[in-house]
Protein backbone atom coordinates (compact mmCIF):
# COMPACT_ATOMS: atom_id res chain seq x y z
CA UNK A 1 0.00 0.00 0.00
CA UNK A 2 1.96 3.43 -0.91
CA UNK A 3 2.10 5.60 1.65
CA UNK A 4 0.46 8.90 2.20
CA UNK A 5 3.40 10.94 1.12
CA UNK A 6 3.26 9.43 -1.88
CA UNK A 7 -1.00 9.74 -2.16
CA UNK A 8 0.09 13.33 -1.32
CA UNK A 9 2.30 14.01 -4.26
CA UNK A 10 0.10 12.46 -6.61
CA UNK A 11 -2.79 14.27 -6.05
CA UNK A 12 -0.57 17.88 -5.93
CA UNK A 13 0.69 16.38 -9.57
CA UNK A 14 -2.72 15.82 -10.84
CA UNK A 15 -4.19 19.29 -9.41
CA UNK A 16 -1.21 20.98 -11.36
CA UNK A 17 -2.36 18.87 -14.59
CA UNK A 18 -6.29 19.76 -13.93
CA UNK A 19 -5.22 23.75 -13.84
CA UNK A 20 -3.15 23.44 -17.07
CA UNK A 21 -6.59 21.26 -19.21
CA UNK A 22 -8.90 23.84 -17.63
CA UNK A 23 -6.77 26.58 -18.97
CA UNK A 24 -6.31 24.88 -22.36
CA UNK A 25 -10.04 24.58 -22.27
CA UNK A 26 -10.09 27.96 -21.80
CA UNK A 27 -7.98 29.08 -24.95
CA UNK A 28 -10.01 26.87 -27.26
CA UNK A 29 -13.09 28.28 -26.06
CA UNK A 30 -11.59 31.76 -26.66
CA UNK A 31 -10.52 30.61 -30.43
CA UNK A 32 -13.59 28.73 -31.07
CA UNK A 33 -15.76 31.74 -30.70
CA UNK A 34 -13.28 33.38 -33.60
CA UNK A 35 -12.80 30.40 -35.50
CA UNK A 36 -17.02 30.40 -35.42
CA UNK A 37 -17.32 33.96 -36.65
CA UNK A 38 -14.63 32.96 -39.51
CA UNK A 39 -16.29 30.52 -40.70
CA UNK A 40 -19.85 31.39 -40.41
CA UNK A 41 -19.09 34.62 -42.48
CA UNK A 42 -17.36 32.46 -45.04
CA UNK A 43 -20.20 30.00 -45.86
CA UNK A 44 -22.52 32.26 -47.14
CA UNK A 45 -19.58 33.94 -49.50
CA UNK A 46 -19.06 30.45 -50.90
CA UNK A 47 -22.73 29.54 -51.41
CA UNK A 48 -23.01 33.09 -53.57
CA UNK A 49 -19.55 31.76 -55.47
CA UNK A 50 -21.34 28.33 -56.59
CA UNK A 51 -24.82 30.16 -57.37
CA UNK A 52 -22.79 32.75 -59.89
CA UNK A 53 -20.40 29.60 -60.97
CA UNK A 54 -23.64 27.80 -61.88
CA UNK A 55 -25.72 30.67 -63.02
CA UNK A 56 -22.60 31.29 -65.75
CA UNK A 57 -21.47 27.56 -66.62
CA UNK A 58 -25.04 27.01 -67.30
CA UNK A 59 -24.79 30.02 -70.04
CA UNK A 60 -21.93 28.66 -71.31
CA UNK A 61 -22.20 25.68 -74.02
CA UNK A 62 -19.37 22.45 -73.41
CA UNK A 63 -17.29 24.63 -71.18
CA UNK A 64 -13.80 23.49 -71.88
CA UNK A 65 -12.06 24.96 -69.16
CA UNK A 66 -8.67 22.95 -68.54
CA UNK A 67 -9.77 23.19 -64.36
CA UNK A 68 -12.92 21.21 -65.47
CA UNK A 69 -11.44 18.54 -67.38
CA UNK A 70 -11.61 14.88 -66.63
CA UNK A 71 -9.09 12.25 -66.68
CA UNK A 72 -9.10 8.60 -65.72
CA UNK A 73 -7.57 8.90 -62.51
CA UNK A 74 -4.01 7.22 -62.48
CA UNK A 75 -2.13 9.80 -60.79
CA UNK A 76 -3.30 11.57 -57.08
CA UNK A 77 -2.66 14.42 -55.36
CA UNK A 78 -4.04 14.16 -51.90
CA UNK A 79 -4.32 16.97 -49.20
CA UNK A 80 -4.73 15.74 -45.62
CA UNK A 81 -5.56 19.17 -43.20
CA UNK A 82 -4.44 18.56 -39.80
CA UNK A 83 -3.40 20.35 -36.84
CA UNK A 84 0.00 21.07 -35.25
CA UNK A 85 -0.37 20.75 -31.99
CA UNK A 86 -2.02 17.57 -30.10
CA UNK A 87 -4.34 17.05 -27.53
CA UNK A 88 -7.84 16.98 -29.36
CA UNK A 89 -9.10 14.13 -28.96
CA UNK A 90 -9.20 11.98 -32.32
CA UNK A 91 -9.07 15.17 -34.10
CA UNK A 92 -5.91 14.11 -35.94
CA UNK A 93 -6.18 10.46 -35.49
CA UNK A 94 -9.80 10.49 -37.58
CA UNK A 95 -8.47 12.48 -40.70
CA UNK A 96 -4.87 10.67 -40.86
CA UNK A 97 -7.28 6.90 -40.71
CA UNK A 98 -9.20 8.38 -43.65
CA UNK A 99 -6.82 9.40 -46.02
CA UNK A 100 -5.57 5.74 -45.17
CA UNK A 101 -8.68 4.19 -46.11
CA UNK A 102 -9.09 6.08 -49.22
CA UNK A 103 -5.73 5.51 -50.48
CA UNK A 104 -6.22 1.88 -49.48
CA UNK A 105 -9.90 1.36 -51.53
CA UNK A 106 -9.09 2.95 -54.27
CA UNK A 107 -6.16 1.46 -56.87
CA UNK A 108 -4.17 4.31 -57.81
CA UNK A 109 -0.92 3.95 -59.58
CA UNK A 110 0.59 6.87 -57.61
CA UNK A 111 -0.16 9.01 -54.46
CA UNK A 112 1.24 11.82 -53.53
CA UNK A 113 0.52 13.99 -50.86
CA UNK A 114 0.61 17.76 -49.31
CA UNK A 115 0.37 17.70 -45.44
CA UNK A 116 -1.50 20.76 -44.18
CA UNK A 117 -0.45 20.81 -40.54
CA UNK A 118 2.48 19.46 -38.25
CA UNK A 119 0.64 16.05 -37.40
CA UNK A 120 0.14 14.91 -40.95
CA UNK A 121 3.28 16.01 -41.92
CA UNK A 122 5.11 13.64 -38.91
CA UNK A 123 2.81 10.75 -39.19
CA UNK A 124 3.18 10.56 -43.43
CA UNK A 125 6.90 11.34 -43.64
CA UNK A 126 7.79 8.32 -41.92
CA UNK A 127 5.99 6.03 -44.60
CA UNK A 128 6.38 5.38 -47.90
CA UNK A 129 4.27 7.64 -49.61
CA UNK A 130 5.62 10.66 -51.42
CA UNK A 131 5.19 14.27 -50.10
CA UNK A 132 5.07 16.79 -52.23
CA UNK A 133 6.11 19.49 -49.77
CA UNK A 134 6.90 19.97 -46.37
CA UNK A 135 3.84 20.99 -44.19
CA UNK A 136 1.94 24.26 -44.12
CA UNK A 137 1.38 25.59 -40.61
CA UNK A 138 -2.37 25.99 -39.63
CA UNK A 139 -1.41 28.81 -37.09
CA UNK A 140 -0.36 30.86 -40.48
CA UNK A 141 -3.92 30.63 -41.80
CA UNK A 142 -4.45 33.17 -43.93
CA UNK A 143 -6.10 33.23 -47.74
CA UNK A 144 -2.59 34.00 -49.11
CA UNK A 145 -1.66 30.32 -47.78
CA UNK A 146 -4.77 28.88 -49.70
CA UNK A 147 -4.31 30.92 -52.72
CA UNK A 148 -0.43 29.27 -52.72
CA UNK A 149 -1.70 26.08 -52.02
CA UNK A 150 -4.44 26.50 -55.34
CA UNK A 151 -2.30 27.82 -57.54
CA UNK A 152 0.53 25.09 -57.21
CA UNK A 153 -2.25 22.41 -57.17
CA UNK A 154 -3.87 23.43 -60.17
CA UNK A 155 -0.89 24.36 -62.01
CA UNK A 156 -0.29 20.88 -61.31
CA UNK A 157 -3.53 19.37 -62.66
CA UNK A 158 -3.30 21.86 -65.75
CA UNK A 159 0.38 20.34 -67.30
CA UNK A 160 -1.46 16.54 -66.22
CA UNK A 161 1.30 15.91 -63.65
CA UNK A 162 -1.83 14.66 -61.29
CA UNK A 163 -5.03 13.45 -62.52
CA UNK A 164 -7.48 14.75 -60.07
CA UNK A 165 -7.07 16.60 -56.50
CA UNK A 166 -8.38 15.40 -53.14
CA UNK A 167 -8.58 16.36 -49.69
CA UNK A 168 -9.45 15.19 -46.32
CA UNK A 169 -10.32 17.03 -43.92
CA UNK A 170 -12.73 17.66 -40.40
CA UNK A 171 -16.18 19.30 -41.09
CA UNK A 172 -17.14 21.83 -38.47
CA UNK A 173 -20.53 20.83 -37.03
CA UNK A 174 -20.76 21.90 -33.58
CA UNK A 175 -18.39 21.81 -30.88
CA UNK A 176 -18.94 18.55 -29.99
CA UNK A 177 -19.39 17.02 -33.73
CA UNK A 178 -16.98 17.21 -36.22
CA UNK A 179 -17.13 14.89 -39.28
CA UNK A 180 -13.59 13.58 -41.69
CA UNK A 181 -14.90 14.90 -45.33
CA UNK A 182 -12.72 13.58 -48.62
CA UNK A 183 -13.76 16.03 -51.74
CA UNK A 184 -13.14 16.41 -54.41
CA UNK A 185 -11.02 19.78 -55.78
CA UNK A 186 -10.09 18.78 -59.14
CA UNK A 187 -11.20 18.54 -61.63
CA UNK A 188 -14.42 20.84 -60.52
CA UNK A 189 -17.11 18.74 -60.63
CA UNK A 190 -19.87 19.88 -63.28
CA UNK A 191 -22.99 19.25 -61.43
CA UNK A 192 -24.51 22.92 -61.50
CA UNK A 193 -27.29 23.91 -59.61
CA UNK A 194 -30.48 22.40 -61.33
CA UNK A 195 -32.18 25.99 -59.97
CA UNK A 196 -30.94 28.63 -62.39
CA UNK A 197 -32.42 32.28 -62.57
CA UNK A 198 -34.66 32.96 -65.23
CA UNK A 199 -33.23 36.49 -65.65
CA UNK A 200 -31.64 36.86 -68.70
CA UNK A 201 -27.95 38.94 -68.03
CA UNK A 202 -25.73 40.68 -70.38
CA UNK A 203 -22.24 39.53 -69.51
CA UNK A 204 -19.07 41.67 -70.56
CA UNK A 205 -16.91 40.11 -71.46
CA UNK A 206 -18.77 36.85 -72.72
CA UNK A 207 -19.92 34.66 -69.74
CA UNK A 208 -16.36 32.24 -71.46
CA UNK A 209 -14.22 34.64 -69.87
CA UNK A 210 -15.99 35.38 -67.10
CA UNK A 211 -16.13 31.30 -65.85
CA UNK A 212 -12.13 31.35 -66.68
CA UNK A 213 -12.29 34.19 -64.07
CA UNK A 214 -14.29 32.85 -61.44
CA UNK A 215 -13.11 28.96 -62.04
CA UNK A 216 -9.70 29.99 -60.26
CA UNK A 217 -11.12 31.98 -57.44
CA UNK A 218 -13.42 29.14 -57.16
CA UNK A 219 -10.80 26.71 -55.91
CA UNK A 220 -8.91 28.98 -54.19
CA UNK A 221 -11.81 29.89 -51.57
CA UNK A 222 -13.09 26.30 -51.12
CA UNK A 223 -9.86 25.60 -49.86
CA UNK A 224 -9.89 28.46 -47.44
CA UNK A 225 -13.35 27.41 -46.36
CA UNK A 226 -12.19 23.87 -45.87
CA UNK A 227 -9.13 25.50 -43.77
CA UNK A 228 -11.30 27.50 -42.10
CA UNK A 229 -14.07 24.23 -41.19
CA UNK A 230 -10.65 22.30 -39.81
CA UNK A 231 -9.63 25.21 -37.76
CA UNK A 232 -13.29 25.68 -36.15
CA UNK A 233 -12.62 21.99 -35.96
CA UNK A 234 -9.84 21.57 -33.97
CA UNK A 235 -10.64 24.58 -31.28
CA UNK A 236 -14.01 22.33 -30.83
CA UNK A 237 -12.31 18.92 -30.63
CA UNK A 238 -9.98 20.32 -28.04
CA UNK A 239 -12.03 22.15 -25.82
CA UNK A 240 -14.21 19.04 -25.35
CA UNK A 241 -11.05 17.17 -25.00
CA UNK A 242 -10.02 19.20 -22.47
CA UNK A 243 -12.96 19.67 -20.19
CA UNK A 244 -13.28 16.10 -20.05
CA UNK A 245 -9.93 15.77 -19.12
CA UNK A 246 -10.50 18.93 -16.47
CA UNK A 247 -13.30 16.29 -14.86
CA UNK A 248 -11.66 13.16 -15.19
CA UNK A 249 -8.61 15.02 -12.80
CA UNK A 250 -11.53 16.30 -10.40
CA UNK A 251 -13.02 12.51 -10.39
CA UNK A 252 -9.42 10.97 -9.68
CA UNK A 253 -8.13 13.62 -7.36
CA UNK A 254 -11.64 12.71 -5.34
CA UNK A 255 -10.14 9.09 -5.47
CA UNK A 256 -6.97 9.76 -4.52
CA UNK A 257 -8.16 11.71 -1.45
CA UNK A 258 -10.70 8.97 -0.56
CA UNK A 259 -7.81 6.48 -0.27
CA UNK A 260 -5.58 8.82 1.62
CA UNK A 261 -8.04 9.47 4.05
CA UNK A 262 -8.50 5.35 4.47
CA UNK A 263 -4.81 5.44 4.82
CA UNK A 264 -4.77 7.93 7.35
CA UNK A 265 -7.48 6.26 9.14
CA UNK A 266 -5.62 3.07 9.29
CA UNK A 267 -2.62 4.26 10.44
CA UNK A 268 -4.37 6.33 13.47
CA UNK A 269 -6.45 3.36 14.06
CA UNK A 270 -3.31 1.02 14.52
CA UNK A 271 -1.51 3.67 16.74
CA UNK A 272 -4.78 3.73 19.05
CA UNK A 273 -4.71 -0.51 19.02
CA UNK A 274 -0.82 -0.30 19.95
CA UNK A 275 -1.00 2.36 23.07
CA UNK A 276 -3.77 0.57 24.34
CA UNK A 277 -2.62 -3.08 23.93
CA UNK A 278 0.62 -1.40 25.86
CA UNK A 279 -1.33 0.18 28.37
CA UNK A 280 -2.99 -3.23 29.18
CA UNK A 281 0.63 -5.23 28.55
CA UNK A 282 1.65 -2.62 31.70
CA UNK A 283 -1.20 -3.40 33.78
Amino acid sequence: MPSTIDIRRRIRSVKNTQQITKAMKMVAAAKLRRAQDRIFAARPYAAGLRQVLSSVAARVENATHPLLAEREEKNVLLLIVTADKGLCGAFNTNAIKAAQNFIRDHAFESVQLIPIGRKANDFFRRRTIPLRKQAHTIQALSMETAREIAEAISTDFVEGKVDAVYVVYNEFRSVISQIVRTERLLPIERAWDEQQSTIDYIYEPGPEAILAELLPKHIEFQLYRILLESAAAEQGARMTAMEAATKNASEMIDHLTLTYNRIRQASITKEIIEIVSGAAAAK
